[in-house]
């Protein structure tokens, strides 16, 4: 039994209103890159390449943060510096992005804003690990799952709801970005440092025992000791947390088939364009803030469903279930022509969505000496980023070959590769008990 003292529900709420601010940039990334890039001129073929900001400045970011983390004594805690200068930056980055004048700068700045979001992210999880006593860990990720579907309902739904307050649904800026889309972006900023700095100043971190500050002051310092230690880590990674890489493969592949490409899949299946420029575009650009806010709405709410379903099952059934309501409502979206039906897949969708934040987490904070929190925390993302980037590199190569050029048959895989996830994590049970 650990040490560490239970926090109320209350404080477990509290300590994590920064992930608020953290998935709401998320969010706004996911709902409005793709008609960002679009309407700054690039072609549908190229739009993953696009995208590679997020995985590669994950890949590179998040394991030497969260080794760093590891080993940082000062007086606001081991986490805290890097949650509150990775939302600083977060903060600027979205303030600039609806801005854009060109394409490359958009894309460039894409940079800035996803390393400055990494900078807090694992560092972030790895907090949740060391305030919670293991018998609270699936109410604290889940809980933290459960405020990234709220700020990614709200980041989904913010263009549209300017929209219904009486903003202009055609009113664009000189760069031909809606005025709603950089209204949202500037709330995103607001958002991104004031929750974050909530969190810390509600439930801070606990003073480091004398034997762990020892510990701590014992180990080399440096780029070389933060590199050693990310490549020791990776040599004695628990077999439970190689077990998982399968699932965050098929998983996360999948997702970015789906943030990437389901706007224009919408604007050809719903409005019968592929033109950026359209009205019909920027319809599909509303619908999909619509669907993503109901289908985050429902993660927020499944989050803590999903927590008694988790403790009494585990985090293995838990997880193949909604990853398989996820497959089939993905495989059906480019068949529906109505946009009330397209609420239904979403409920699927928003189930899965609550458990990729939360359950992964569970099983692989069980695993994980808790002394490399942050450290595993990193490592754990490369399971994230990888297949994100094999996601951007791959299917340019494909996309006219074998899938038709046509951004529906990239949703209907995305579906497939979710179902493959489910039976992926199914394959873990040494993984499942001690979670």
């Amino acid at each position: 039994m650990s040490q560490l003292p239970r926090l109320s529900f209350g404080q477990i709420l509290n300590m994590n209103v920064g992930f608020l601010g953290i998935q709401f940039s998320f969010g706004l990334q996911q709902a409005n890159m793709s008609p960002i890039y679009r309407m700054l001129g690039a072609d549908e073929a190229s739009l993953p390449l696009l995208w590679l900001a997020g995985p590669m400045t994950g890949l590179l970011v998040q394991p030497v943060i969260g080794a760093m983390s590891d080993r940082t004594v000062s007086r606001w805690g081991r986490r805290t510096p890097y949650f509150l200068i990775g939302a600083i930056l977060c903060s600027l980055g979205l303030l600039a992005m609806p801005f854009s004048p060109t394409l490359w700068f958009a894309a460039g700045l894409l940079w800035i804003l996803d390393a400055a979001n990494n900078v807090t992210m694992e560092p972030y999880r790895a907090y949740v690990s060391d305030r919670l006593p293991r018998e609270q860990h699936a109410q604290g990720f889940l809980t933290q799952s459960a405020f990234t579907g709220l700020a990614q309902t709200l980041a989904y739904l913010t263009p549209s709801l300017l929209v219904w307050w009486g903003l202009d649904r055609d009113a664009v800026g000189e760069n031909h970005i809606p005025l709603a889309t950089m209204a949202a972006f500037v709330l995103g900023a607001v958002l991104s440092f004031t929750t974050v700095y909530w969190s810390v100043r509600r439930v801070p971190e606990l003073p480091l025992p004398a034997d762990e500050l020892r510990a701590i002051a014992a180990k080399p310092r440096g780029a070389a000791a933060t590199l050693r230690e990310i490549v020791d880590a990776m040599r004695e990674m628990p077999p439970a947390m190689r077990r998982l890489w399968w699932m965050k493969l098929f998983q996360w592949y999948a997702m970015m088939c789906y943030w990437i490409y389901i706007v224009p899949s919408l604007a050809k299946t719903m409005f019968g364009t592929a033109d950026a420029a359209s009205a019909g575009f920027r319809e599909a650009s509303l619908l999909n803030g619509q669907i993503g806010g109901f289908y985050n709405a429902v993660a927020f709410v499944a989050a803590f469903a999903l927590v008694p379903f988790t403790r009494r099952f585990g985090a293995h059934i838990s997880h193949a279930a909604c990853l398989v309501a996820a497959g089939i409502g993905m495989w059906a979206i480019p068949a529906i022509h109505d946009k009330a039906w397209l609420f239904v897949p979403m409920l699927g969708v928003g189930l899965a969505w609550a458990s990729i934040m939360g359950n992964p987490y569970v099983l692989l904070a069980g695993c994980i000496p808790p002394e490399r929190a942050g450290v595993y925390m990193g490592i754990f993302n490369m399971f994230i980023v990888i297949p994100m980037l094999l996601q951007m590199l791959t299917l340019p190569l494909y996309y006219q070959a074998w899938l038709g050029g046509q951004p529906d048959n990239v949703i209907r895989l995305a579906g497939v590769l979710l179902v493959a996830a489910a039976v992926s994590v199914l394959r873990v049970p040494g993984a499942a008990r001690r979670s």
